[in-house]
């Protein structure tokens, strides 16, 4: 059950993360919320790998892809985040995210129905309103299956769901739109969150809210109940935002999203008009980098905060801080370089510079803040991060492009051009990670003394 506490860890490289301790149930629902962050990624990067086929067939410009893309999504994602997020503070957060997935994969498949730009945009729509019940309660529901000192480790192979789910929009999907045309490609990724919605509602409980921290059960209930007649989105709002540490890893993760996202999205449209390639085939050498690369790299991180020296959440910060300063340099490459194998050893290093940070990120902000605010910090942290990738970004690179191109229309030049602008953004990114040490011992405190 959620609130056993189980034996103390033996030791080993996992005893940081108290790996001896977790029970067949933790993981197992551990692994279902994986899957529909897979099914979550997988139903958002699906129309990157199948924008230049719409836009052919629709006859769109890059900035309307831009809108198809990402933005009509994240606008009603980011609405409809943060009064789903206090719902999910205060009752079931199973229920939420069953009834969220069946809603946004039903309205997966509907895009693929879609005749007209407009159809398109309101299926997108209801797609990120749909989306924004799936992970702030998951990573909510997570902290309370799993102690302080696991969550860094769940939350991290949680991560992997990214990864899975990228491959599948990416290579799986591209082969199905070579095969059986693009709007096929949206009927393969809608029906499995179908089936998964269901089986989430009947084989998994809610769990006692802060009975992982230590927390008395009654109390952790008498607080809820309490939560549930006086909704505080403000005063949530007020102290998420007080703590400056907590303000530059939510900032750090949403300008990782406009760096590495923002330019991931755009990645498959850009091999197919630079390198002439079809959906499928540049989806074939996309999808592996999410699956292979994308997957190592989360293990990999994993495994490393699972060490006693990870223990220390500076060392975290500074790692992410290093890693996406660094990995900037070959993400701008990918775009200068005019030669596809270049190009693809660029694109193998920017990919795990995505993934890793997921749980870190996630498993700190987790730490920063009491149970009761953990699903409204995440829908904060979606929220920014969001309007980053899935707004700011595709709109700059589409309007940047179309500008360029002029009258005669977007092109390769013209998207390579707006993509060389988005590179450099991940150093300052790095810059937000790095100064999250600064106060992150004091935040992380203050939860450990209550003091809220």
């Amino acid at each position: 059950m959620a609130h056993e506490q189980g034996k103390p860890a033996s030791g080993g490289i996992f005893a940081g993360a108290g790996l001896g301790e977790m029970t067949p149930r933790q993981w197992y629902v551990l692994i279902v919320l994986s899957l529909v962050y897979a099914i979550n990624i997988a139903d958002r990067y699906v129309i990157s790998t199948v924008a230049e086929p719409i836009r052919l067939e629709l006859r769109l410009t890059d900035s309307e892809m831009a809108w198809l893309t990402g933005s009509a999504l994240a606008l009603f994602y980011v609405c409809a985040g943060i009064p789903i997020s206090a719902l999910a503070d205060r009752f079931n957060r199973r229920n939420i995210i069953s009834a969220a997935l069946v809603i946004w994969s039903a309205l997966t498949v509907l895009t693929g129905m879609s005749r007209s730009f407009a159809e398109m945009i309101a299926a997108r729509i209801g797609v990120g309103i749909g989306e924004s019940g799936g992970t702030p309660p998951s990573t909510s529901m997570l902290a309370d299956w799993f102690r302080p000192h696991q969550r860094t480790f769940a939350l991290t192979v949680w991560a992997l769901g990214a990864s899975l789910g990228a491959w599948f929009g990416a290579d799986v999907a591209g082969q199905v739109a070579d095969a059986y045309g693009w709007r096929t490609a949206f009927l393969a990724m809608g029906v499995p969150g179908l089936v998964m919605g269901i089986l989430i509602f009947v084989s998994i409980k809610e769990p006692v809210r802060g009975a992982m921290d230590g927390i008395d059960a009654a109390a952790a209930r008498a607080a809820i109940a309490k939560a549930k007649i006086k909704v505080p989105i403000l005063t949530a709002l007020r102290t998420i935002i007080s703590q400056p540490a907590t303000v530059h890893l939510m900032m750090g993760g949403a300008v990782v999203g406009l760096w590495g996202w923002g330019l991931m999205l755009w990645i498959p449209t850009y091999l197919q008009r630079a390198y002439h390639l079809t959906a499928g085939e540049a989806g074939q050498i996309v999808g592996p980098m999410h699956l292979i690369a994308g997957s190592l790299s989360t293990i990999g991180t994993g495994l490393a905060m699972a060490t006693p020296w990870m223990a220390d959440p500076k060392r975290v910060l500074r790692l992410m801080a290093v890693v996406v300063g660094v990995v900037t340099v070959p993400s701008f490459f990918i775009f200068w370089t005019h030669d596809l194998a270049v190009a693809k050893l660029c694109m193998w290093l920017l990919v795990p510079a995505m993934y890793f940070y997921i749980g870190p990120s996630y498993g700190l902000l987790n730490n920063v803040v009491p149970p009761q605010l953990r699903a409204m910090t995440a829908a904060v942290t979606l929220l920014v991060a969001n309007v980053a990738n899935l707004v700011i970004a595709p709109l700059f690179v589409g309007h940047v492009s179309d500008y360029v191109a002029g009258p005669g229309g977007a092109d390769a030049a013209s998207l390579r051009f707006a993509l060389l602008l988005l590179a450099p953004t991940g150093f300052w990114a790095a810059y937000h990670f790095w100064a999250a040490t600064r106060k992150i011992d004091a935040e992380i405190a203050r939860v450990r003394n209550a003091e809220f």
